[in-house]
């Protein structure tokens, strides 16, 4: 039961990882602002409707940004799989952070829909202005990965892992990410 909970736990890291490198390229052309601006892209229906800065950028990166799409799936779908994933990982063992994980990675993704200024509007959540979600966003996965090296350095330490685990956990990751 410990291999497997450490398997899960290595799936976790691999999960970051690629939310890491997703969240990093949608960095680039994201602007986390609350300024209303004209929308002017592809989508037909919205053009000249006045939207936030952040909406307006990340309605940009899905529609003219070449793979934006796919790279904001791929952000989803790891996130949500780390979300799951820590429940799994929690529940197979005795954790020092049972409680700080799930709720460390559900204020983190709750951040990220805050930054999108999509899915709060018209709640008590909104008033906070988004830059301030997307540095709490930002705060959050720093801290969701020091709970998770942390754990994972001291599992690996009891039960050192080989290769032959590396490149297990690495393609069951791949392919929960890809094949869910």
């Amino acid at each position: 039961m410990e291999r497997v909970r450490q398997l899960v736990g290595e799936m976790l890291i691999y999960c970051f990882v690629v939310i890491l490198l997703t969240g990093g390229f949608l960095a680039f052309f994201y602007t986390p602002s609350n300024q209303m601006v004209p929308y002017n892209g592809f989508y037909e229906p919205l053009r000249g409707v006045p939207v936030s800065a952040a909406y307006d950028s990340i309605l940009k990166i899905s529609s003219e940004v070449r793979g934006g799409l796919l790279i904001r799936h791929l952000h989803h779908s790891s996130s949500v799989l780390l979300v799951l994933g820590t429940v799994v990982w929690i529940l197979l063992g005795r954790s020092r952070y049972a409680l700080a994980a799930p709720g460390l990675v559900l204020l983190s993704g709750l951040a990220g829909y805050g930054s999108a200024d999509d899915l709060l509007t018209g709640t008590v959540l909104e008033k906070l202005p988004t830059p301030w979600w997307y540095g709490l966003h930002l705060l959050t996965a720093l801290a969701v990965v020091t709970v998770l090296v942390l754990s994972s350095r001291r599992e690996a330490g009891r039960s050192p892992r080989t290769l032959r685990f590396v490149a297990l956990s690495l393609g069951l990751t791949i392919l929960v990410i890809f094949f869910r």
